[in-house]
């Protein structure tokens, strides 16, 4: 499975034009605030239409400004994480799982959220509104929910921002175990240089709409190709 992106949107005074292709790996999109990142992801799920370019999921077009063909986004099959989670305040952690089977049927939404209680490890969680779990329990719920219907890729903008560090570290652990299991594209944005370096089998490093370097985490951190990025990376 490969996600090929190749865009470009001009909002005047930002123009974002970047291509890059990734498998079945977690690539980690790192960069300032600005940069270019988040509005990447909304353009992949179809939250935001790119002025041209083709982004693609394993040969399936999801976008092609030249032939005007394209998926609508709920018919894209993506996970998406945002960084304020999006979990409902008056759902249980059951039912906001659940709420990510749109498209499938009720049986089945029912056997995998079940499924998905097991996996992340929230039995206990289930009948609790996400006022009364922790952040790191809401993170949990979230990635279940997104991983409910077995998407294509997984996008996380910025999920684990809010969390102190220990929670951090255990969400970076989690989220290496989702990698491995689900074997599917995954795409995580963040300004943490260590949490990009922890989890990230690429790193993409964004400044000003551009990428300005993409390699390994050791190539990007060790061997930065440009006094730009070694200043990006130094700064975090």
């Amino acid at each position: 499975m490969s996600l090929s992106i190749s865009i470009r949107k001009n909002l005047g005074s930002f123009v974002l034009d970047v291509s890059w292709e990734i498998n079945n790996e977690l690539a980690v999109l790192f960069g300032h605030s600005g940069a270019g990142k988040s509005l990447t992801l909304q353009m992949i799920a179809g939250l935001i239409e790119p002025d041209q370019g083709v982004i693609s999921l394993d040969g399936l077009l999801f976008f092609d400004s030249a032939s005007g063909k394209g998926l609508r986004p709920q018919d894209r099959m993506l996970g998406y994480v945002f960084q304020d989670l999006a979990l409902f305040p008056h759902m249980t952690v059951h039912q906001n799982i659940l709420y990510g089977g749109h498209g499938i049927s009720k049986t089945e939404s029912l056997v995998r959220t079940d499924e998905m209680i097991r996996r992340f490890r929230i039995a206990d969680l289930r009948d609790r509104l996400p006022a009364q779990i922790s952040g790191g329990q809401k993170q949990r719920v979230a990635l279940a929910r997104a991983l409910l219907r077995r998407p294509r890729a997984l996008l996380l903008d910025e999920p684990f921002s809010a969390l102190d560090n220990p929670v951090r570290r255990e969400m970076r652990k989690l989220l290496r175990e989702v990698r491995n299991e689900f074997n599917i594209p995954i795409v995580l944005i963040t300004h943490d240089v260590s949490e990009a370096y922890a989890v990230a089998d690429r790193i993409i490093v964004y400044s000003g709409g551009r990428i300005v370097q993409t390699g390994s985490p050791f190539e990007v951190l060790h061997r930065p190709v440009s006094y730009e990025v070694e200043a990006l990376i130094s700064r975090n």
